[in-house]
């Protein structure tokens, strides 16, 4: 039997492996998905099968297997790359590292876990710094590719950066690969919660960087931040070049945000159409919010509900200082970003705060949080963590490319899961953020047009906004630390007539025209996760 009908074999073996451990793990969700594949809705069928495969034990050996096949090992080349090995764990390890390093001709320098500050001196003394090499730290135990210093020194000559990091895995002592970790192109927010970098990283660092890190009880991190800090970001290799036992976690808890010492006024735009039980439940957590400035404004669209109307009518008498309500009528056919531009046009805070009615407050703290965070030089449009009533996650930060369009992250999760390397429980820029509770400057909202009432009457019109903003140099932000619940769509319902899906339909067909979301890879999701999952989870 030869080699590639082996292969052929086991790549099918793997694939009904994995089939038959997403049945027998969710065979209610592993039937409905496989009744929409039959019944001829692809789309519906590969965003349900995505996720329940990628819980088989099975599924990342056939990634491997399918893509991630060694390649041939590197020839010396310049610069130079040095490893600081640090030592622990078994002398297995150590020799299991220096061979996969030896392999790939990169030079070996041990620091022991005793003496780390004398190793790393004797280390800087030993090191050629002429040929201006790079450096890369990483633990006993770790593995690297074949090709992986050939993948780096390509890389070299694509940035300017100072530090270039790739994907890695989980390896045990058997060498069986799993949990692999592919991760966003550099984002500074997220790295400042969970150092993804080191160990799976080269960085360009002199003798007085090296030096300074020997004196830090985290020298290897300390080496990678140096380095980061300095260059101003890093350069990311989309390929798994390190396998390793073990990986940083990321620092949880998170500590409370540092709030802005002003807070200027937030204007928080309502659009509005019946429903009053669910706009007086808004109401009140703005009512109840610890926020010193604050104008809401609630553009009604043509309510005809008895208790509706009476409510609006009361709602300006609420007023008091530091919390004002005002009613604007805006007749006609729903458009979502019509409503919001001209409320936005007559508005009286320095920040914005667009807010779906069916929007409930669970802390009083979450506006001054997200205002905060709004009033940074480098962001745009900031989000919030929005909760389902049943306490699953329905917003964590928007992924373009989903479905050829965009998706809320980590849809479904609970808030307490592990979820991809916790990312929904970590702030961090994300292309977009959902406008049901969104907060951005409103000279920066008004700078780029606000929101697309032609192209994006009801959908898209919040990633359309935060797209643009991001153009500009104002990065979308999502901060988990402010918590709501979104009643989805409740008030409004969702459009499954004939005239709202061809409303809908033209809508997609403009993302796809304007922004590529047919074809582009979102630079915080990776093109080898799954394009089909609102979960991050494996492509196959």
């Amino acid at each position: 039997m030869n080699t590639t009908f082996r292969s052929f074999l086991r790549r099918w073996w793997l694939l009904v492996s994995a089939h038959c451990d997403a049945l027998l793990l969710a065979p209610g969700a592993y039937l409905t998905a496989a009744k929409w594949r039959l019944l001829g809705k692809r789309v519906r069928a590969k965003a349900q099968f995505a996720p329940l495969l990628s819980r088989s034990r099975h599924a990342y050996d056939l990634w491997v297997l399918w893509k991630g096949s060694p390649g041939t090992a590197s020839e010396p080349g310049a610069p130079p790359i040095v490893a600081l090995v640090r030592s622990g764990g078994s002398e297995d390890q150590l020799a299991t590292t220096l061979a996969t390093l030896a392999a790939e001709q990169v030079e070996a320098l041990v620091i022991s876990r005793e003496r780390p500050g004398a190793d790393l001196a004797a280390a800087a003394a030993r090191i050629d710094w002429s040929e201006e090499p790079w450096l890369m730290p990483i633990a006993a135990g770790d593995r690297l590719s074949p090709g992986a210093a050939r993948a780096y020194r390509e890389a070299m000559r694509e940035t300017g950066l100072s530090a270039i990091y790739a994907d890695d895995d989980r390896c045990d002592a058997g060498g069986r690969r799993s949990v692999p970790h592919f991760k966003p192109d550099w984002n500074a927010e997220l790295f400042g919660h969970h150092d993804y970098l080191a160990g799976s990283c080269i960085v360009r660092a002199g003798r007085a960087a090296l030096t300074a890190a020997a004196g830090q009880q985290d020298w290897a991190a300390a080496l990678v931040s140096a380095a980061v800090a300095e260059g101003g970001g890093a350069h990311h290799l989309r390929q798994v070049l390190h396998h390793r036992p073990s990986r940083p976690a990321p620092r949880l808890p998170l500590p409370p945000v540092p709030l802005a010492a002003h807070l200027p006024r937030v204007s928080a735009i309502i659009p509005t159409r019946n429903r009053a039980d669910l706009l007086a439940t808004c109401i009140a957590g703005l009512e109840a919010a610890d926020y010193p400035d604050l104008e809401v404004v609630v553009v009604d669209n043509d309510s005809d509900e008895a208790a509706t109307l009476a409510f609006l009518v009361a709602l300006p008498a609420r007023s008091r200082p530091g919390c004002t309500f005002r009613v604007l009528r805006h007749p006609g056919p729903f458009n979502y970003s019509a409503i919001n531009n001209r409320a936005v046009g007559e508005a009286r805070g320095e920040l914005i705060c667009l807010l779906n009615n069916d929007i409930a407050m669970l802390r009083p703290d979450w506006l001054a949080i997200m205002a905060t965070q709004a009033l940074r030089e480098e962001v745009g449009a900031v989000g919030a963590q929005l909760l389902y009533p049943d306490g699953r996650i329905q917003h964590a930060g928007v992924v373009i490319g989903v479905g050829n369009a965009a998706g809320h992250a980590h849809r479904f999760l609970q808030p307490d899961d592990e979820g991809y390397f916790h990312r929904h429980a970590l702030p961090q820029f994300v292309a977009a953020v959902t406008a049901a509770c969104l907060v951005v400057k409103r000279e920066r909202f008004l700078a780029v047009g606000g929101l697309d009432a032609d192209n994006f009457a009801v959908a898209f019109n919040d990633v359309d906004l935060c797209l643009r903003l991001n153009a500009r140099g104002w990065q979308s932000l999502y901060e988990p630390r402010a918590v709501l619940v979104h009643h989805e769509s409740v008030s409004r319902g969702w459009d499954r007539d004939p005239v709202g899906a061809a409303r809908f339909a033209g809508e997609l067909a403009a993302l796809q025209k304007l922004h590529g979301t047919d074809r582009i890879v979102d630079p915080f999701h990776h093109p080898e996760l799954s394009r089909a999952a609102e979960q991050f989870v494996l492509a196959l």
